[in-house]
């Protein structure tokens, strides 16, 4: 794997990447969806009260950026986190800027898991991602 200091293109990719999680709404809608598992767009407007145009302007942007999929049946629609690297990054955003967990990262076992049991906040984020 390369790291980012030696790609300029694969840096460029992460920043648009990290763009998507730089705005409140959207990362209410992502925290959301890792905490509940998959949702409607009702029920993601009655969790976040966002309120419907704003939501359906985020979720079109989480779309756009691959970090959501949708499920149709009838006329709702269901969104769910996308794949797993898209719940590592908001599971890390969570341990650093939310509960402070650093077992919020990797639940269960896994290097990352194992790095951050002893590290809490940015530490932990730092030291898992080598930052």
């Amino acid at each position: 794997m390369t790291e980012l200091w030696e790609s300029r293109s694969q840096a460029d990719v992460a920043t648009e990447k990290l763009k998507a999680f730089a705005q409140p709404q959207r990362l209410m809608v992502l925290s959301l969806l890792l905490s509940r598992g998959e949702q409607s767009v009702s029920a993601i407007d009655e969790a976040t009260g966002i309120g419907q145009p704003a939501l359906s302007q985020q979720l079109g942007e989480l779309r756009k950026s691959g970090m959501v999929s949708t499920r149709r049946q009838a006329k709702q629609v269901y969104y769910s986190l996308a794949d797993d690297a898209t719940e590592l990054c908001v599971r890390s955003i969570e341990a650093v800027f939310g509960s402070g967990d650093p077992a919020l990262i990797a639940p269960g076992s896994g290097v990352a898991g194992d790095r951050a049991k002893s590290m809490k906040g940015a530490a932990a984020f730092a030291r898992v991602f080598g930052v």
